[in-house]
């Protein structure tokens, strides 16, 4: 089954430990929240399952409308529902980041910005140092049970659930292998997010298991067949197709409608029959059929429940075969105002 209880940790950086020499060693992140309850962050930095390495990335102007989806700062343990709109994360659906940026990371090694505890260090001390800073911890809750440093906690029973005094599974949590399968799902990604409150800037730090797939299906996150799969995960910059642009409408008269511009860039005519874009909601419109000339581009019009909010959102393009080819999300300030174009 998913992980549960899923959820967002919201809390302050109190301290942090690298773990070495260990065979499934943890970068371990400490957190408080406004209440005086004290927390464990567990972060993966070596997989069981080869490539050992994990994908690594992290945006340092992360901005995306699920920012505005979070629980106050310092608010502690906060479950959340597995689906679009709830503040979940999923890597796939939720067009979070270009799965080409990520890159493998070693866990530990001599030198200085060379490994994964090298780059976690960078943005946790940065949130030790600053008490400004706001912490959000994304993935799976556990309770004294799950922990060995339970001793030296005070923890609290989570609004409409049971004690938790951890996240772990700070990581991508679908399209897995065997023995990890049965903890596949959708909108239930882990990752860490940081605001910079003095600067009113997010920073987003995202993990991959190398052996993880990118293409997985909507319901189970299970692992789906895909053609000429790779290692690693395909770039939206080598889509053939991709959206460049989207505008949102005004709910008055005479405003025009919600609209998606596609372009194609590729070398070689593409066939849009079967085709779809999706909106946050899940809300699929089919493309008009026919041939996108190579460097040309087409505007879809909103419309059967496909609609793009003013209050951030995403679009997702997907071929005949139901796999993603590409994705963008924009927030409210990229709007700008009701009926304006935004471009990607």
């Amino acid at each position: 089954m998913p992980i549960s209880p899923y959820g967002v940790l919201a809390a302050r950086a109190t301290d942090r430990r690298r773990e070495s020499g260990t065979q499934t060693p943890h970068y371990q992140l400490f957190l408080k929240d406004n209440a005086g309850a004290s927390y464990q962050v567990p972060v993966n930095v070596l997989s069981k399952v080869a490539p050992s390495e994990l994908l690594f990335l992290a945006d340092d102007d992360f901005r995306h409308p699920v920012t505005r989806l979070l629980p106050p700062a310092g608010s502690g343990w906060s479950p959340l529902a597995s689906q679009a709109g709830s503040g979940a994360l999923d890597f796939i659906r939720g067009n979070l980041f270009d799965p080409a940026r990520m890159r493998p990371l070693p866990p530990d090694r001599p030198g200085v910005d060379n490994d994964l505890s090298d780059f976690l260090d960078h943005y946790a001390e940065r949130a030790i140092a600053d008490p400004t800073v706001a912490v959000y911890a994304f993935g799976q809750g556990f309770g004294p049970h799950r922990s060995l440093l339970a001793r030296i906690f005070r923890f609290r029973s989570a609004r409409g659930g049971p004690a938790v005094i951890g996240v772990h599974d700070i990581h991508m949590n679908q399209g897995n292998v065997e023995p990890f399968v049965p903890d596949d799902g959708v909108w239930q990604d882990g990752g860490l997010l940081f605001h910079m409150t003095a600067e009113d800037r997010w920073v987003g730090v995202f993990l991959a298991f190398q052996s993880q797939a990118w293409h997985t299906d909507d319901t189970t996150g299970h692992t789906l067949p895909a053609p000429g799969a790779r290692p690693f995960p395909v770039g939206e910059h080598e889509a053939p197709v991709r959206i460049v642009a989207a505008r949102v409408a005004s709910a008055g008269p005479g405003r025009g409608a919600d609209s998606v511009t596609l372009l194609n860039a590729s070398p070689d005519p593409v066939d849009m029959g079967g085709w779809r874009l999706a909106d946050a909601g899940g809300h699929r419109r089919p493309l008009p059929a026919g041939s996108l000339a190579s460097g040309t581009t087409v505007t879809v019009a909103g419309g059967d429940g496909f609609r793009l909010g003013p209050e951030g959102g995403a679009v997702t393009l997907i071929d005949p075969a139901g796999l993603k080819v590409h994705g963008v999300a924009y927030t409210r300030d990229q709007v700008r105002g009701v009926g304006w174009t935004t471009t990607f």
